[in-house]
């Protein structure tokens, strides 16, 4: 599909600054982009291309302020990433609309319904008495189980296993291989030392334009439901223990591992291969480094910590920083307790 650049600027709300006629038929990184391509410029290390790249269209910010001359046509916006993103992810819904029908061999079991625009991919399964809400993908070989709830354009991708009972709201994405609603870590211990299984009897909830990564695995309550509130982004990689919440547009990237019954805050920030232990309350706002141990609850909100334990993100940088020269410390300090026993030895 073409688009003059007027049009563009139109839908983001922009302004244009040379020849707003010319058309644009594909979305590009600034310094791959050749005639015909629009792409845009946010981080001013990559500023440089502006001058040389090959794009028709450039997506600038509107105090953006060339050093050099340029052939691109400008596109001038309030925020230029974010403008990027729209458009890409105006494609990505044009590409989704293409996608309609129901490939066999399918299945779809009793008293289940289905909406409007629906795609089934071969090989996908449908339970029983569940409800599919209109524009939603289902792709090859996915699964969901019965008296499942899916709202309106949601994607789930090939291979993603989603258990009875789930209910799964607007505009959410899993992707492939993701595991939605398996058995939480539950065990009662025996007199004999062995551990009996304690039924998983809850569900998952995720409520609107939630994300979930590949491969992660969010596990179904105990009792009651384990949530995953509205916006919030899943990486990659992730284990969601039983009856764990997770707040509003909260995100977490790839490895990390919350245990059960965790209710982490709205807006918060968790890094990769961050470990949560279980029956914690973390505040709004919250932000935790790559790779910290979190064992204790956070109680004030916006603080950034990192760590394992975790406590503040600026000590701990100082304290690494410490920690690094601990071997020139060790010996300065020897060579200290050498010149004390000399002199001691001497005024004796």
């Amino acid at each position: 599909m073409e688009f003059t650049i007027e049009q563009i600027a139109g839908m983001l709300k922009g302004s244009v600054e040379g020849n707003g006629s010319l058309l644009v038929n594909k979305l590009a990184k600034i310094e791959e982009a050749t005639a015909g391509c629009l792409a845009f410029l946010s981080n001013q290390k990559y500023e440089p291309y502006l001058y040389t790249t090959e794009a028709t269209a450039v997506i600038v910010g509107k105090d953006f302020e060339p050093k050099k001359e340029y052939t691109a046509t400008l596109i001038r916006v309030d925020n230029p990433y974010l403008a990027f993103t729209i458009l890409l992810e105006q494609y990505q819904q044009f590409l989704m609309a293409a996608k309609v029908g129901i490939e066999q061999p399918s299945f779809i079991g009793d008293n289940s319904t289905t909406g409007n625009n629906i795609f089934r991919g071969a090989f996908s399964y449908i339970g029983s008495n569940c409800k599919i809400g209109n524009n939603v993908k289902i792709y090859p070989q996915a699964y969901i189980g019965d008296n499942v709830t899916i709202g309106d354009n949601t994607v789930i991708y090939a291979g993603a296993k989603i258990y009875s009972d789930i209910v799964i709201g607007n505009r959410c994405v899993v992707h492939a291989g993701a595991v939605i609603g398996s058995d939480g870590f539950g065990f009662a211990p025996q007199p004999d030392g062995s551990y009996r299984p304690i039924p998983q009897v809850g569900n998952v909830v995720l409520e609107d334009d939630v994300c979930i990564g590949a491969n992660t695995v969010v596990d179904c309550a105990t009792m009651g439901s384990t949530i995953i509130r509205q916006g919030a982004k899943l990486d990659n990689l992730i284990q969601i223990a039983h009856n764990v919440e997770i707040g509003k547009h909260t995100v977490i990237a790839a490895q990390a591992g919350i245990s059960g019954s965790t209710k982490i805050g709205n807006y918060c920030v968790i890094a990769g291969q961050v470990g949560i232990v279980g029956h914690l309350q973390i505040a709004d706002k919250t932000s935790f480094g790559a790779q910290s141990g979190v064992s204790k609850s956070i109680q004030k909100e916006g603080l950034k910590l990192q760590g394992s334990p975790a406590f503040d993100y600026k000590d701990n940088l100082r304290s690494l920083a410490v920690f690094r020269n601990l071997p020139q410390l060790q010996k300065r300090l020897e060579e200290l307790e050498e010149k004390i026993l000399t002199l001691s030895i001497n005024e004796k």
